[in-house]
Order: structure tokens, then sequence, then C-alpha cells
């Protein structure tokens, strides 16, 4: 601000205050737009989309050129958690206490009613069941509680476009892939059964597999890594 980056004040800042504040650097005289960086928008625009997401409007890519940090943490958690925008504040900081009741409305005409009811102890994996109340209907659902420790194995998770991990958790029955094999995009490469139902995951992009992190007959959890490509 007292470099002049929001601005000039009216009559400007006090010589001495500002020269405490910056030291060496100098300040602007003139307006701060002039200092910053042509954008070429439709190239940068088109990388932007393809980076986080190709539905986001404009407006998303301009929140980005300005607060470029903000807004990856921004997107990162509303791609982990969604729209969290109508919680009240009290209840994503600190969630609700047993036979909490609130309102949160997700749009005009639609509101829910939750309750929270009570949680279950933890089991050997970590996981709570959590029962509430929603519009009257009773619901549950289970809920890894990462304060408490386990002795079961972690898998590492997928990180990045060359690394492929499980969709949904299940069993890995069948990897239709090995490694050094050369893949099309939409290429079959492995099936997780969850629920008595099977799911073919398929590839993304072409590649080659690197390596095979898991073997078939394996359990996964969410994400979990499986294949990593070159």
């Amino acid at each position: 601000m007292l470099k002049g980056e929001l601005g000039q004040p009216d009559n400007g800042w006090p010589k001495e205050f500002q020269k405490l504040v910056l030291k060496d650097e100098a300040p602007f005289i003139d307006l701060p737009n002039k200092h910053l960086k042509p954008v070429d928008f439709d190239a940068e625009l088109i990388e932007f989309k393809h980076k986080f997401n190709a539905n986001l409007p404009l407006t998303e890519f301009l929140s980005y050129k300005f607060y470029s940090k903000v807004f990856e943490d921004y997107f990162k958690n509303t791609e982990k958690w969604g729209n969290i925008s109508a919680l009240p504040s009290t209840v994503f900081f600190y969630g609700l206490k047993p036979n909490e009741e609130i309102l949160v409305n997700l749009a005009r005409g639609k509101t829910l009613l939750i309750k929270f009811l009570y949680k279950t102890e933890p089991d050997e994996n970590g996981y709570r069941s959590v029962y509430f109340k929603l519009n009257g209907q009773t619901r549950a659902i289970d809920i890894k509680d990462n304060s408490v420790k386990t002795k079961t194995d972690k898998k590492p998770k997928a990180i990045g476009e060359k690394q492929i991990g499980a969709s949904l958790p299940g069993l890995v029955n069948k990897i239709w892939v090995k490694q050094g094999d050369k893949i099309k995009a939409n290429q079959p490469l492995f099936t997780i059964e969850a629920m008595k139902m099977e799911n073919t995951i398929v590839a993304n992009r072409d590649g080659i597999i690197e390596q095979l992190n898991i073997s078939e007959g394996t359990l996964v959890e969410l994400n979990d890594l499986i294949i990593t490509l070159s």
C-alpha cells in the first residue's frame, strides 16, 4: 500500500513514514497498472482452463490473475468438498454439536434442515459412522477420523497427471495393463469392484506404464495410487 500498488491517497503519504517502511525501495508516483506485465488473455485463459477446469468462466480467471495462491487453495478445496459457501462459518470451522440443528439455504426455495445426532467410536481403520437427520430422514456416513492413529498401512495417493488413482473405494479385481505397455487415451487400465458392481477406469491420455503400484486383489481407498505413467 505504501509503495503505491493500490493507488495514491489524496496528498500522498507522509514522506518520512513512507521512507521508513520502504527503506531503499522507491514508491510509485503514477498509476499502479502502468507497472503490471501485459496479459495475453486468449492464450492465458486457455492455459488456465487446462490447468483447472475447462468450464470455468472468465471471472474465475481474473480472480486467479489477481490472487493466484488464494485461488489455487479455493479451487483445491472446492474440488474436494464442493460448494461450502452455504454453511455457517461456525459450523464449517467447528462442526455441529450433538442434537444441534441448522438450516442451509442452497438456492432459492431449496433449504436443507440438518440435525447432527451422534457418531460411533472409530474402527480399526480410523473410520467413524456419523448419524444425522436430513429434512427429517435419518442418514449415516462413514468418515475417516485423521486424529486417530491406526496400525494399517497407508497407501500413497495419486498426485499429478502422470499418476492414476482409484476413483472410488473397493477391490482391484483386474488390471488390464502391465509395466512398459504403451497406452492410448480411453484404453481400459483396471477394474474396481464395489458394492457388487464393476467399474472400469480408462486412461485420460496417451502414455507408457512406468509402474504398477498395486496388484490385483488389493483393497483401495479413494485416490490410492494404482498406476504411474512415464
